[in-house]
């Protein structure tokens, strides 16, 4: 379980194929607070830790990617050299800063836009059908791990919907976020709470 809160920015030094990626990711946590078989959220993405190494503002870690995370999960992002936004598992006792986020990647969405808007940035990004009923505006949703509240919410013909997010500053700088532009995927989670009210919905109907 997470919050959406991003705690670093890791890269990705290495990706090997062993049957999965075995991806290994440079952070600057301590490597002594990272057990292994705990998890780590990178761009949204729950993932297992199974090896860790290095020192403290210079760790490492490595994680086994399967061919179905791999399918599930935005285009290019488990290449050597790519950003990832990280978050480790919510503790009992820590602060809900963001909503409920389970680390299962909902489906790929496409960035239409990325404009600055009076020091903030605006962002639409275009959800897939499957996606559309449960965004919904001041709802929120995890971009890339982000936890973040939609805006506006636009129904497209073909029942796909595009939505919009503010960014404030601070957000922009401290996640992958800043480097989002036209045309780029980024992985989409719906809010839990949308999930159960739909599946209610569907049963009374």
């Amino acid at each position: 379980m997470f919050t959406g809160i991003v705690t670093a920015i890791g890269t990705i030094e290495s990706v090997e194929q062993k049957g999965d990626l075995h991806v290994r990711v440079q952070c600057p946590y301590d490597p002594d607070s990272i057990a292994i078989g705990a998890s780590i959220a990178c761009s949204g993405a729950c993932m297992t830790v199974v090896d860790r190494g290095g020192s403290t503002g210079d760790a490492w870690f490595a994680v086994d990617v399967s061919g179905e995370s791999v399918s599930k999960t935005a285009g290019g992002m488990w290449a050597a050299g790519a950003k990832l936004n990280l978050e480790t598992a919510l503790r009992l006792g820590d602060e809900l800063g963001g909503h409920i986020v389970t680390g299962h990647v909902d489906a790929v969405g496409e960035v239409d836009s990325a404009v600055e808007t009076g020091g903030s940035h605006t962002v639409t990004i275009r959800a897939p059908r499957a996606l559309a009923p449960y965004i919904a505006p001041k709802g929120s949703i995890t971009v890339d791990g982000v936890s973040l509240t939609v805006n506006q919410v636009t129904d497209n013909a073909d029942g796909s919907c595009s939505f919009t997010l503010n960014i404030i500053p601070h957000t922009w700088e401290v996640t992958t976020l800043g480097r989002l532009s036209g045309g780029e995927q980024v992985n989409l989670e719906i809010d839990v709470l949308a999930r159960y009210l739909k599946r209610m919905e569907s049963l009374r109907g």
